[in-house]
């Protein structure tokens, strides 16, 4: 979706790739932000936002990615377990080196006041973890991982 936004006299170019997911990925003015709309403080008016057809006729290389620096980025593949929402570690109920089955509770994250249980997305043994009760957590931040 792409917007374009007045806060004071300026106007600023603003695209933004998928609204449902969290963090929402914003675009503005070719910069990249990680954007949790729950944590606002207010609605925007909406007079001050229109949609448009396209942000600009130069297009602006890809920002990197913005990653706090307390938060390791989940690697990629069947090992990690990523936070799938910012929240508070509240209780873990593994162990490193105890075998898990698929669906089993690995932890549960406190997130906008409600307790959401993490759940093994596969069979393994748990080979780390990197969290602990009270942590607060981002996003895709690695959890726990599995040995195999």
């Amino acid at each position: 979706m792409k917007l374009r936004v007045k806060i004071d006299d300026t106007f600023y170019e603003v695209e933004i790739e998928n609204v449902t997911t969290r963090p929402v990925i914003a675009r503005v003015d070719g910069e990249t932000f990680e954007v949790y709309p729950e944590e606002a403080a207010g609605p925007t008016p909406a007079a001050a936002v229109q949609e448009v057809p396209s942000l600009s006729a130069q297009p602006h290389p890809p920002a990197a990615p913005i990653t706090p620096p307390q938060a390791a980025a989940a690697p990629t593949g069947g090992k990690a377990v990523p936070a799938p929402i910012p929240g508070v570690i509240l209780s873990i109920s593994v162990k490193v080196g105890e075998e898990v089955s698929i669906g089993q509770e690995l932890c549960i994250l406190e997130a906008m006041k409600m307790n959401n249980a993490i759940r093994a997305n596969r069979a393994g043994k748990i080979g780390a973890i990197h969290v602990t009760p009270g942590d607060h957590v981002t996003h895709n931040q690695l959890l726990m991982e599995f040995t195999d």
